[in-house]
């Protein structure tokens, strides 16, 4: 079970879940027709050392090795949300350094790269939070690889359930900027009430024009299916050695709709359901693939009026 104090590095816990998204970009980087290109995300699983996850991103480990062929998730299909994901958030940043934005805060950054791979405009800054033995470990593994970022890139450890703010306006962030956030793929990881101050804590930081892109945790009637749908996968990852509960790292209980949270603090947002993402990004979902309900969107975009 989750507690307000656990940590993890990227070989455990919520930091194996880091490795996990990692191996699933080096995949489709890797793949015969490419939709993203991460040229850093296999050295960095390779580093990590978690044998699974380096022949899921090499190739070596085949879907159908581990995935039930109707099965509604697992590597195969998390690999393909993956790409949506990445484009969507790339985008994103694109969006936001043509609207003059110079200043970008990655939260959990965990194993992105996007600090090397994107093409920052000169003048941009981007900060990454996350906790202190992932950022020093991602930092020392690409500086081995002579990898050189394309932004001035300022690691920031912290843990976001606690006084993040401080940590980043240490760093030397400047709330007088416009700025662009990214939350991916986190706010399942964090309590309900973490999640609040997370937003309260990016609105009090954000000048007007900010721009926020974020994957919600969206809730579910059909909550039953969902789990045995993860554990269910999880478990024949198991029996090849990867044992990994992803189930249980979610903090359970109500939490606020993060849309709504920042409409109430003076945000517009748009936002796109996972169907919707797939088509966009054209990415088709295989047959039996679980998304989340259509009626409700997974991403959203969101500006500081």
């Amino acid at each position: 079970m989750r507690t307000d104090d656990d940590s993890w590095d990227l070989t455990s816990h919520v930091g194996a879940t880091a490795t996990l998204v990692a191996a699933g970009r080096a995949r489709a980087t890797n793949s015969a027709r490419p939709l993203i290109e991460d040229r850093f995300a296999e050295p960095l699983v390779r580093a990590v050392g978690i044998e699974f996850l380096i022949k899921w991103a090499t190739g070596d480990l085949c879907a159908s090795d581990v995935d039930e062929p109707e099965a509604a998730w697992g590597l195969q299909r998390m690999t393909t949300e993956l790409v949506a994901r990445t484009r969507y958030f790339d985008q994103f940043f694109a969006d936001a350094a043509a609207a003059g934005i110079r200043q970008a805060v990655i939260l959990a950054s965990g194993l992105d790269t996007r600090g090397y791979r994107l093409p920052w405009p000169p003048g941009t800054t981007v900060y990454e939070i996350d906790q202190p033995h992932v950022l020093q470990f991602k930092a020392e593994t690409l500086a081995q690889l002579g990898a050189e970022s394309t932004a001035h890139l300022r690691m920031v450890p912290a843990d976001l359930r606690h006084d993040w703010p401080s940590a980043l306006l240490r760093g030397g962030f400047d709330p007088a900027l416009p700025t662009a956030w990214i939350a991916e793929g986190l706010f399942g990881y964090l309590p309900p009430q973490a999640q609040d101050r997370l937003l309260d804590n990016v609105t009090r930081l954000s000048a007007r024009t900010s721009r926020m892109a974020m994957e919600t945790f969206v809730g579910s009637s059909d909550s039953g299916r969902v789990e045995e749908i993860i554990r269910s996968a999880t478990r024949n990852w198991r029996e090849h050695g990867f044992d990994l509960d992803i189930w249980s790292l979610n903090y359970s209980g109500a939490r606020s709709e993060a849309s709504d949270y920042l409409a109430n603090h003076g945000w517009r947002s748009v936002g796109t359901t996972s169907a919707q993402l797939l088509a966009a990004h054209g990415v088709a979902a295989t047959p039996g693939h679980y998304v989340a309900p259509s009626d409700k969107p997974s991403y959203y975009t969101s500006i500081l009026a």
